[in-house]
Formats: C-alpha cells, structure tokens, sequence
C-alpha cells in the first residue's frame, strides 16, 4: 500500500492545487506537507543569514547549512509520520534535482512511495507565478526543468494544458 506520495515540480507549476484534489479524490485521510510549510515554519530570520535560505531577486533561491540541517531533521519527521501510519503527500521542490531525491529517498527508505513529476512549460508557469503576485520573478523560468534533472519518477503528469483535478485523478489510479 502506498504510504507517501512526493509531488515534485518547480515553483508555480501546479503542485499545490494537485495536492489538495488529491486529498479530496482519495479514499482514505492523507496529510499534505511541502516545502512551502517547512519555510514558513522556520524563523524569519533564515531568510536574512547566509546559513538560512534566500530568494534572490532573479528567483534564485540559495540555501544555507542551518537550512539544511532543520530540512533533514523535517525530512525525518515526515518518514516517521508515514512510519507511525499516517499517509503523506509531500509538496516538494527538487532543487538539487537527483541529490535532492536522494535526501528522501534514504530517510523514506522501506516505506511505499510514489514518485510523481509535475511538469509545466516554463512560459506558462511564469505567467502563473506573475498572477499569484507572492512569488519572486523567475523562480518558475528556473526551476522548471532543473527539478526534474536525474530524478526518477514513477509518473509524470503535465499541468501545462490540463486541470489540477485530472491530475489528481490520474495519480490516484496509481495509488495501490
């Protein structure tokens, strides 16, 4: 029985909104945790430290080892989450692309996971990010592809042309 789903896609490409129809199309009660909620978690201050993390005009976003550190220890503690028998939807940019899987992969271990990509031409997923008006310029051009470098997914789904709902459907019919 799968026990984590981790959603993996650059920055407005349409994770969230999959990740809440897939809570909504799934037959049993899953927890939906991402990156996002890891950041807003932390102190305001990693944002201004060069150990924390930082989002630079241009959309990069650099991070530092104190983000690293607390990002592993939150990586443990969804794995014990999924462990403890909870079902978790993790929302999840891969920046370092195959490291970044890596970090997941050895703290999920034996759990069943389902590796889904969510991909997004990077022309529409930066009219996105412009409409949403709560992310900085070029994070969406950027991480577009470079998310999906080395990884391996199970499934890919593309939200370029089609609805966050169809999405979740289709990664549900995956979901054993």
């Amino acid at each position: 029985m799968t026990q984590v789903i981790v959603v993996n896609g650059g920055s407005s490409s349409g994770k969230s909104g999959i990740v809440r129809c897939l809570q909504a199309v799934l037959p049993d009660p899953w927890l939906a945790l991402g990156t996002d909620t890891l950041v807003e978690a932390m102190p305001a201050s990693m944002q201004a430290t060069d150990g924390g993390i930082e989002f630079a005009p241009d959309g990069e976003v650099i991070v530092g080892p104190e983000f690293r550190t607390l990002e592993a220890a939150w990586i443990e503690g969804v794995a014990a989450m999924a462990r403890a028998g909870a079902r978790v939807i993790v929302d999840e940019v891969f920046l370092g692309g195959a490291s970044s899987q890596q970090r997941w992969q050895k703290a999920l271990g034996e759990l069943r996971v389902l590796w889904v990509g969510v991909r997004c031409d990077a022309a529409v997923a930066a009219g996105r990010e412009v409409a949403r008006g709560d992310r900085t310029i070029g994070m969406a051009a950027s991480q577009a592809e470079v998310v999906h470098q080395g990884v391996t997914h199970d499934l890919e789904v593309d939200t370029t042309h089609t609805e966050a709902m169809e999405c979740a459907r289709t990664i549900a019919a995956h979901v054993k």
